[in-house]
């Protein structure tokens, strides 16, 4: 009986593909300089959930669908009359992905949901934070396969963060273009 463990593609590309390239791009001498994903944080906030406890649960059903994760809910910090928001109330749901979903996301992501997106040319290359972090906004989360249209209360959007250990933006810029991340423009400024 062999116990073979399971790999995801975009991890072994990584390893084959990605890191070669870096390491001729900017002349790194050891593989450990060469920038990596370290995790894919995603975020949705949730309007209307002071008033609608439900709303907070289905986002969290949506997420956990979404990313094969289970799903938390965010909770407000401080008290604000004008919103009718107390401390510790959920405003949203979060999760933070690593290791083999954080790749298995990250693949479904870029050759499964983002050719859904309606009159996609490419995503912005200017969310990039100067610390080699990326940011991208998606306005509606229907462009993932795990979401069943008809049975959707409402269309939300969500934030997704993709935390690298890359010191710079074009560090950055070029792994996450390695990884398959099809960019509008092909030239990032370093910040």
């Amino acid at each position: 009986m062999s116990t073979t463990t399971y790999i995801p593609r975009m991890q072994t590309k990584y390893s084959t593909e990605v890191v070669p390239a870096l390491m001729k791009k900017f002349g790194y001498k050891s593989i450990m300089q060469c920038p990596r994903l370290v995790k894919i944080c995603m975020n949705q906030g949730v309007k209307g959930s002071v008033s609608d406890k439900k709303l907070i649960d289905n986002a969290i059903d949506e997420m956990t669908n979404i990313s094969g994760q289970r799903a938390v809910a965010t909770m407000s910090k401080k008290d604000i009359s004008n919103f009718k928001l107390r401390k510790n109330m959920p405003i949203g749901a979060r999760v933070t992905l690593r290791s083999k979903t954080m790749y298995e996301f990250l693949d479904r992501f870029v050759a499964v949901s983002l050719p859904r997106v309606r009159d996609f040319k490419g995503i912005n290359d200017k969310a990039f934070d100067g610390r080699g972090n990326y940011t991208i906004g998606i306005t509606e989360q229907i462009i993932f396969p795990e979401i069943d249209i008809d049975k959707l209360p409402r269309i939300s959007g969500m934030d997704i963060t993709f935390v690298t250990t890359a010191r710079t933006n074009e560090e950055a810029y070029e792994l996450l273009k390695e990884l398959g991340m099809p960019f509008k423009n092909l030239n990032v400024k370093n910040n």
